[in-house]
């Protein structure tokens, strides 16, 4: 899935009158960057969520045959679901009869990076419920593993931490235990089991039908294993404000798809 609903308010005046999806770099859209990455391991079943500017992203779509995969849409034109909501909503897009055991690849539309997705679905356990593409970029905000707590070896997550804050999640996680644990800044793009689904529904009841996949990780890093996965040499970049765009393009220049 491609998480391609946001406002983009940072890219004004860019989405003053498109969607940020649609925001060229080197050649290609974002959106058509994380297609071609998607379809180029093997991925052609994708569904794309859609808000502002729906019809824009649709139209593109429909002009470029779907870029030769099989995309649906799951429209948010009427409420804006952030990244759990999201997934919630588009879960049956995903998984109809054919795919019904099928682990979802879920991923930020304005995420650049050279990763490869091959490598990321290898690293996905059967017994894991995410496995969460992270790396140790400066953040405010990171999520804490223990590689103790993994019984398959690797990084399992144990929390959440804002170290300008000091605030610590989920409830019960103690400053001592996060001072042992390693921090890695999420990098918007994860494997999820078919379990996340029951998850992400009981999440929507306590938050209501928006919320982030952040709140489902809380919500079950302490019975599940979600697993970190640091790719070797990873490069990414969050294309997110107008004066990143000529650094954007230069590093869009740079990844083969």
């Amino acid at each position: 899935m491609i998480f391609a609903a946001g406002l983009g308010t940072r890219l004004r005046p860019f989405t003053d009158t498109m969607p940020k999806a649609l925001l060229p770099l080197a050649g290609k859209t974002l959106l058509e960057h994380q297609l071609l990455k998607l379809r180029t391991a093997g991925i052609t079943d994708i569904v794309v969520n859609v808000h502002h500017f729906a019809d824009k992203i649709v139209d593109y779509l429909a002009r470029n045959d779907n870029f030769g995969c099989n995309i649906r849409i799951s429209d948010e034109t009427d409420s804006l679901l952030d990244t759990g909501g999201g997934l919630l909503k588009a879960w049956p897009l995903l998984h109809d009869s054919q795919h019904a055991d099928e682990a979802v690849l879920a991923c930020n539309v304005d995420i650049l990076s050279n990763i490869s997705l091959r490598d990321l679905l290898s690293a996905h356990r059967n017994d894991s419920l995410a496995t969460l593409v992270v790396s140790e970029r400066p953040t405010q905000r990171y999520l804490l593993f223990d590689d103790s707590k993994c019984s398959g070896g690797g990084l399992r997550m144990v929390g959440w931490t804002n170290i300008s804050t000091g605030e610590l999640r989920p409830d019960g996680l103690t400053a001592a235990r996060a001072e042992h644990a390693r921090r890695l800044a999420f990098s918007g793009m994860q494997v999820l089991a078919p379990e996340a689904y029951r998850l992400l529904r009981e999440v929507a009841k306590q938050k209501g039908n928006k919320f982030s996949l952040i709140d489902l990780y809380l919500h079950a890093c302490q019975a599940y294993s979600i697993n970190a996965f640091v790719p070797s040499g990873y490069r990414m970049m969050d294309v997110g404000k107008t004066d990143q765009l000529s650094e954007a393009e230069q590093f869009a220049q740079t990844l083969d798809n």
